[in-house]
């Protein structure tokens, strides 16, 4: 198949997608485009192996640096892409340069919710997205350092896990009850402030940050004011309060826009040629009945091959399962699924939620919805056949260890 596809991201899910079309048998001109100076990397490894010291940078990375040439792909990193000129099937560069498109991907990902309060440009007032942005806090997490973490989602606390493992002094605030609650429900969360707690974390819910306070030379971080009055001490603060897509091409080009470029199951936008892959894709899910957008690792690693099999004219529809994993202290997890606030009537747990070791379901008129394994091990396939199975579970059964998992999608 000739043409030419112009990939605008080249993140991991950038990265695939160049990939799968030459994996894929597309012999035309393929362009990715990325903003940052590296080669594609992939995200997870700079709030878990990387940042905590045991992955080395180069895991980090998608592919090798010759890979790109070697599959003829025109990999221009520190290109930053201004507008998508659709009518002309271009895209414009921020020197004015012009690339062609027949199919055009979009893979620009999300970036950090900046923190509104006085005091937010600071020296020591951090974020994580980039891999320099990994460097840096690595670098900075040193034995007694005073870290603040503002926001209590995955992104916070990885990054409070892998400070106290570096021996700082760890503050983390939460606006919320609990910390992740709005993912998980209150049945979970609290499973992860017990676990910080118990690791030295001095972890505060319903924690309202008012400003940032500058120590005495006026210009690095002091401390973080809270709106009850309370100022805790900071040399560094980590901001991790949510991202949000970056979609500004897209609506500026007049696609269809909404909590993330709206797209098909096959991943086309308002624009026959045009795609979007990863974390901007709020796409039409054919199991879940409804558009779902996901900011997770596996979203921008599997729905590239989806994307490319388009471009190639095969029906092959993106149906996998949201799903996303972390790593802190002695804790392993994954969660399989999608049970959104007021998605599901319960949350049922089998093995020892004490001792962090468990399988727990979250059900919606008896059948499961979603899944989370903590430091146990090999049951992803099994919870994603039961929720696609869309069987009604007897509640004891799936409760007992002693069931088999795969028995209970049997009929």
């Amino acid at each position: 198949m000739s043409g030419r596809v112009v990939v605008v991201g080249a993140g991991l899910a950038g990265a695939k997608t160049v990939e799968a079309l030459r994996e894929g048998g597309y012999d035309g001109r393929v362009t990715l485009l990325g903003a940052e100076p590296d080669r594609p990397y992939e995200r997870p490894p700079l709030s878990k192996g990387y940042l905590t010291g045991s992955e080395e940078r180069d895991s980090a990375f998608v592919h090798e640096p010759g890979w790109y040439a070697a599959h003829d792909v025109d990999l221009r990193t520190g290109t930053t892409i201004t507008a998508l000129d659709l009518g002309a099937r271009d895209v414009v560069d921020d020197a004015g340069t012009r690339t062609g498109f027949d199919h055009l991907v979009l893979a620009t990902g999300s970036e950090p919710r900046r923190l509104g309060v006085p005091g937010a440009d600071l020296d020591g007032v951090a974020y994580l997205r980039t891999l320099p942005d990994s460097d840096r806090l690595r670098a900075a997490l040193t034995p007694d350092r005073r870290v603040v973490v503002v926001g209590g989602g995955w992104i916070g606390l990885e990054v409070a896990a892998a400070a106290r493992g570096a021996g700082a002094h760890v503050t983390v605030l939460v606006r919320d009850v609990l910390p992740l609650v709005g993912v998980l429900g209150p049945e979970l969360a609290d499973l992860f402030a017990g676990l910080h707690r118990e690791h030295g974390v001095d972890l505060r819910t319903r924690a309202e940050v008012a400003e940032i306070v500058a120590a005495g030379d006026g210009t690095s971080v002091g401390g973080v004011a809270l709106e009850d009055g309370t100022v805790v001490p900071a040399d560094l603060v980590v901001v991790g309060i949510g991202a949000a897509p970056r979609t500004a091409l897209a609506e500026a080009a007049g696609l269809h826009v909404e909590d993330g470029v709206v797209v098909d199951q096959h991943l086309r936008s308002s624009h026959p040629q045009v795609l979007a892959v990863g974390d901007i894709a709020r796409a039409a899910h054919p199991l879940l009945g409804t558009h779902v957008r996901v900011e997770h690792w596996a979203n921008a690693l599997n729905q590239p091959t989806t994307a490319a099999a388009t471009i190639l004219g095969r029906d092959e529809p993106y149906d996998r399962l949201p799903y996303f994993f972390t790593d802190q202290y002695d804790l392993g997890m994954e969660y399989v699924g999608h049970a959104p606030h007021g998605g599901y009537d319960e949350v049922v747990v089998r093995g020892d939620l004490a001792a962090r070791e468990l399988v727990a379901f979250w059900r919606r008129g008896g059948r499961v919805v979603a899944g989370m394994n903590v430091n146990v091990w090999d049951v992803v396939d099994d919870v994603q056949a039961l929720i696609r199975s869309g069987a009604v579970v007897d509640r004891d059964r799936l409760a007992d260890p002693d069931v088999p998992l795969g028995s209970l999608t049997a009929p």
